[in-house]
């Protein structure tokens, strides 16, 4: 048996990063046997002011989270974090009201790109790449996290586009993407390239979604109750080509081309002349080329301006294979009454130096608070921040 002390820490995130098999089995060692403060002298570091957004909107840092990814929140107010480069899950908490978390804790270490997190009826549900965990009853064992439960572990243990991004849905399952396996490739295993679902003690699986290259996000309409997701486009076929998608899956078994045709209406050059596009569902709005979004959700809140109710807001993690960098930025799409969208915008950006192309950090996915105002994760500043408005 192998303890993270008996791996150093760099050979470890290249075992997950690089690794096609399963992991070693690692011990979890517990090091939240008590809280610590979760912002130091490094958040004012940060060049927020190259931030821009709408006028009235603030940027600020909540929390320092390394590697911060998915997010997820209790009734409580208790903020769960995963990772995908390292290995650990966090919850940080706002205890005094100030808008700025002062407790967190490691919930778990030694995990294999535990990138999803999902809170449901008191427990917290962790999406390793081949197994999902449950922590039952984490909010009053956060000094002191209780060993996991495993519900489901025969997802498959390819890491490349493993990491997984998990939610509940409004019909309370459990829903589960499975990358596709490669940049293009036809599987033939059908759980690829899909997004599956399960009953909350991981019964009753089912592809939910399929044709779905690698979706890191998605949430379900305030009011219809359907599901949007983004999905990343293939690479390798230029700069401009093709758009990363955002969908809407209004009803299961619908498929959304992967790997035959891209962002609607492109023939991919080595699947295309296989299956038709006009076969598939077409993006409800492309992104645009090599953009990454990654976590959305639909602004449900009563802080921001009116014309902001159920619209989406979604993270784009940026390009890393565009000669122009694109992406970095968090955008606003215009979803109508009748659930379509009239287009997109910039919400945020400036993370990204045009000039320059080097980025400072890269959003990764959105969550609202309570009080309306929203969280926005950044895996390589380390940090989440809180937009406000005013």
């Amino acid at each position: 048996m192998i303890t993270l002390k008996t791996i150093p820490a760099a050979v470890l995130v290249m075992m997950l990063a690089c690794s096609n098999t399963s992991t070693p089995e690692i011990v979890p060692e517990n090091d939240s046997d008590a809280s610590s403060p979760a912002l130091s002298d490094y958040a004012a570091t940060l060049p927020l002011e190259k931030i821009k957004l709408p006028a009235g909107f603030k940027i600020d840092v909540f929390a320092e989270v390394e590697d911060a990814r998915s997010m997820a929140i209790s009734p409580s107010g208790v903020i769960y974090v995963g990772n995908r480069n390292k290995d650990k899950v966090y919850a940080i908490k706002d205890t005094n009201g100030d808008f700025k978390a002062d407790k967190k804790w490691v919930i778990a270490s030694g995990l294999n790109m535990p990138n999803g997190v999902a809170f449901r009826d008191g427990d917290l549900y962790v999406a390793e790449v081949s197994r999902i965990t449950k922590y039952p009853a984490i909010e009053s064992k956060l000094d002191n996290p209780p060993a996991p439960v495993v519900i489901k572990d025969d997802y498959p243990t390819e890491t490349h586009h493993g990491w997984k991004y998990i939610a509940f849905g409004p019909d309370g399952k459990l829903y589960v993407p499975v990358g596709a396996p490669c940049n293009i490739c036809e599987s033939k295993d059908e759980i690829f390239a899909s997004i599956t679902r399960l009953n909350k003690d991981g019964s009753g699986r089912e592809i939910f979604a399929k044709g779905v290259r690698n979706t890191v996000g998605f949430t379900w309409h305030p009011v219809t109750k359907e599901l949007w997701f983004t999905d990343n486009g293939r690479d390798m076929l230029g700069d401009d080509v093709p758009s990363c998608e955002l969908n809407l899956a209004a009803k299961p078994g619908m498929h959304f081309g992967y790997p035959y045709c891209h962002e609607g209406g492109i023939k991919d050059p080595e699947f295309g002349e296989k299956r038709p596009c006009s076969e598939f569902t077409a993006p409800a709005d492309k992104l645009g080329p090599h953009v990454a979004p990654l976590g959305l959700k639909f602004y449900t809140g009563s802080m921001f301006p009116a014309s902001y109710k159920n619209q989406l807001i979604v993270a784009e993690h940026g390009s890393w294979n565009r000669s122009k960098k694109s992406g970095y930025n968090l955008s606003l799409v215009k979803v109508t009454n009748n659930n379509k969208v009239s287009g997109h915008e910039l919400f945020a950006s400036g993370w990204l130096d045009d000039a320059t192309q080097k980025a400072w950090g890269r959003p990764v996915d959105v969550l609202l608070l309570p009080d309306g105002s929203m969280l926005v994760s950044d895996d390589q500043a380390n940090v989440i921040y809180r937009i406000s408005y005013k």
